[in-house]
């Protein structure tokens, strides 16, 4: 019966060949294995090589702070070439991080591909498909007539647009695996690997089978290796599939935090720790986007303000009416921010990513909120890239996928930028001392990471919530239907808008009770129509 070695960090990066195509499980500082990461770097450091890799990150390629995840292979002629759903962003110990500053500079070719789809395109690789077809990303920088994903010059094209019974679809190729190098808490003898400490399991399993089956290796770094074989129901990636294991006993649950057993789901623990949104602009933001929310409704959370929306739910003693699910994989519980982010406190299971994106990708949830960084006249929406500060955005990670079908979509942001803007809430109004002198509402944006043609087309519900006015996007085109107390519709919005916006027939003020501090309460909307069940079968 085979066993895999036991090998310790750079005996097992030794192992990787020249022109190997890697693939790395992690998202940002979650579930990263990043003292395997750390010996390739030092190998190429003091030997040169492994040269010319090609990497795989189908979430994120590790956090910002200092060097970690991609950063340690990060350096000139040992990375070629690059996929990933997102990158570090920063701030850095190295402004820009290291990965960016090659792709910047062009001396590696980069593709952000959608995160679900370069989980599936791990499948297709492992299932010796020839790729994935999809209309995640159609109309958006995926699409071909836009950039095909591709992050600079340097990259060749990628993507192309196949007809297909009848409609265009894109096409992502697989891309075979030689190296998979996976995370989990425990390995037993015949190199089986549980993950009762981990938050989420990613996409490990599949990784594991695209390099397993393409006649690859498999690296599993894990905090312990137990004696005796592990219950066969607690396994995740079974041992056929594993050819190295690296023990890391230090190994923590994020790259920047310690253990907590709240977030694997073996215990529960009371949310009275989650501290309340500090009182500001951001969380009035956040109390308006919880007032699209329903009873019983299954919302999936983005990065970035809309992150916020837990906190205003649960302050308002709602968080047990409705269930969060996250890209990583949790399903239920409290969503956390900061390093835990993709992770949940309590959470009522934890699935593999690539079966995550499964319910995202084809709209089975009520709602999705996500952040905006500019609005284009049309409703596109640009959340991934910003040339003049293009290492401060992480790319796009499953907002794509998430958008693609997803029937209401609730998209937070403010309403300008840029240095000196002072914004004052309290009293039941707003007051904007001094206006951000850069719109965010613009003719075009940087980057299409949303498109509003395609969700128009696909009857999508969607609406943007800024602290001084809510707008909709519809046929006729982009329309405010709500304005702060306190904001005068022509000076403060129209008139700081890039673009021509419509006004409702039937503009209302917001909620006044927003922008008070104390008025945390609130309804949530009635429980959306379900398909109706025939209670005289059921019994």
């Amino acid at each position: 019966m085979r066993t895999p070695l036991v090998l310790d960090p750079d005996r097992a990066a030794a192992l990787v060949r020249d022109g190997a195509t890697v693939s790395v499980s992690s998202s940002s500082g979650l579930g990263c294995p990043d003292r395997v990461l750390e010996a390739l770097g030092d190998r190429f450091t003091a030997t040169g090589s492994p040269r010319a890799l090609t990497s795989l990150h189908p979430i994120a390629a590790g956090d910002m702070y200092g060097i970690k995840g991609v950063d340690h292979i990060a350096r000139p002629g040992m990375l070629r070439r690059i996929f990933a759903g997102s990158l570090p962003s920063g701030p850095s110990r190295f402004d820009p991080p290291l990965v960016r500053r090659l792709i910047e500079s062009g001396e590696v070719e980069a593709y952000n591909i959608p995160s679900g789809v370069l989980f599936q395109m791990h499948r297709a690789a492992a299932a010796r498909q020839p790729g994935v077809l999809t209309d995640v990303g159609r109309g958006t920088y995926a699409d071909p007539a836009l950039g095909g994903a591709r992050m600079n010059a340097a990259t060749p094209e990628f993507v192309s647009v196949e007809r297909v019974a009848g409609a265009d679809w894109l096409f992502y190729p697989a891309v075979p695996v030689d190296v998979a190098i996976i995370r989990a808490t425990t390995a037993d003898p015949l190199g089986n690997l549980s993950y009762e400490h981990e938050a989420s399991r990613l996409g490990a399993l599949d990784q594991a089978y695209a390099a397993h089956n393409n006649g690859g290796l498999v690296i599993a770094q894990v905090e312990r290796q137990v004696g005796e074989r592990l219950p066969p129901a607690r396994v995740h990636v079974p041992g056929i599939l594993v050819d190295v294991v690296v023990v890391v006993p230090e190994q923590m649950q994020t790259t920047q935090t310690q253990y907590d057993p709240a977030l694997s789901g073996e215990e529960m623990r009371s949310l009275e720790q989650i501290e309340p949104l500090p009182w500001g602009p951001e969380k009035v933001i956040a109390r308006r986007a919880a007032r699209e929310l329903h009873r019983d409704d299954i919302v999936n959370l983005g990065f970035g303000l809309s992150a916020g929306v837990p906190r205003v739910v649960l302050e308002a003693e709602h968080q047990d009416e409705m269930t969060w699910v996250l890209e990583q994989g949790p399903v239920g519980g409290f969503p956390l921010t900061d390093f835990a982010f993709g992770s949940a406190l309590n959470p009522h299971a934890i699935m593999q990513s690539a079966d995550q994106f499964t319910l995202l990708q084809g709209g089975g949830i009520d709602v999705s909120l996500l952040s905006f960084l500019e609005v284009s006249a049309a409703g596109d929406v640009n959340v991934s890239h910003l040339p003049a500060h293009s290492h401060v955005t992480a790319g796009i990670g499953g907002f794509a996928d998430i958008t693609a079908h997803a029937p209401v979509i609730v998209f937070s942001g403010y309403f300008t930028a840029g240095r000196g803007r002072e914004l004052v809430v309290g009293d039941g109004r707003l007051e904007i001392v001094t206006d951000g002198p850069v719109p965010k509402f613009v003719p075009e944006v940087a980057q299409v990471s949303f498109s509003g043609r395609a969700g128009r087309d696909r009857d999508q519900r969607v609406v943007y919530v800024t602290e001084r006015a809510v707008l909709e996007l519809r046929d006729e085109g982009l329309t405010v239907v709500e304005i702060a107390p306190g904001v005068d519709l022509q000076r403060d919005v129209l008139g700081r808008a890039a673009i021509p916006l419509l006004v409702a027939e039937d503009l209302r003020l917001m909620d006044a009770d927003l922008f008070v501090e104390d008025a945390h309460e609130f309804d949530l909307r009635v429980a959306r129509p379900r398909p109706e069940l025939d209670v005289e079968v059921a019994r």
